[in-house]
């Protein structure tokens, strides 16, 4: 979807969850039936329970790979921190995927941090330190916020310093890392999978997240969507 920000940030806080189905009902009426039944379908895969950092990537066809991975795992948000690099989804590299999944841009890693925590997410970094802990075996009852470096030099030491906890993809071979596209697609189907594994975590969205979701995704296969959303809702 287009980035998350003030503009779009709150379109319906207003409405309840009974008013947001309501209108949804309206705008589904604009798109096609198979589309309706595959959001039905995909929203219930959805998940806020882990999300991904991306901290200042300068490579816009790494981000957007990643952002493709998000898509294909169910992972709904994506934050992007940039400290000096500005992202961009690659259309050719998201082949769509950026139309469904959230990202939020930061200016600085330390905020990221704050706001995350504040939602209660634990914040671990992706490193390739011996002692770090497995990525089979990271502790994910609670909501993770994956954290990933840019190309060359990995995370900055200020988001070494003030996360949470450590991770690492096991590797077997000479290479001293996996290109970051790669270590986070692995990294969210080991945690994912996981995720939906145990009946303990409850990872799906809440019926009023789903709807949400639903209204934001449909704003994407209208044409106009915002404003014809903007117009179904003043005459609902």
């Amino acid at each position: 979807m287009p980035e998350i920000n003030n503009t779009n940030r709150a379109i319906f806080d207003a409405l309840s969850l009974a008013q947001r189905e309501q209108l949804y009902e309206s705008a589904s009426q604009l798109f096609s039936p198979h589309k309706r039944q595959l959001f039905d379908k995909l929203v219930l895969n959805r998940t806020r329970h882990i999300c991904v950092v991306l901290e200042d990537i300068f490579q816009p066809h790494n981000a957007s790979a990643v952002l493709r991975s998000c898509d294909c795992f169910g992972v709904q948000d994506v934050h992007v921190v940039e400290n000096h690099n500005k992202y961009a989804p690659n259309s050719d590299v998201t082949m769509g995927s950026d139309k469904w999944v959230d990202f939020y841009k930061h200016p600085d890693i330390l905020q990221t941090y704050d706001q995350l925590r504040r939602q209660g997410y634990r914040i671990i970094a992706t490193l390739p330190h011996e002692n770090d802990t497995l990525i089979t075996q990271l502790d994910i009852s609670q909501p993770t916020a994956l954290v990933f470096g840019t190309e060359l030099t990995g995370l900055s030491q200020e988001a070494i310093d003030h996360a949470d906890g450590y991770v690492k993809v096991p590797m077997y071979g000479f290479t001293e890392s996996f290109n970051i596209s790669v270590c986070a697609a692995l990294s969210l189907f080991y945690l994912t999978e996981r995720m939906r594994a145990n009946p303990s975590i409850h990872w799906q969205l809440s019926p009023l997240e789903q709807i949400t979701l639903k209204l934001y995704w449909s704003m994407q296969v209208i044409h106009d969507g915002r404003n014809v959303i903007d117009h179904l809702m003043q005459n609902q």
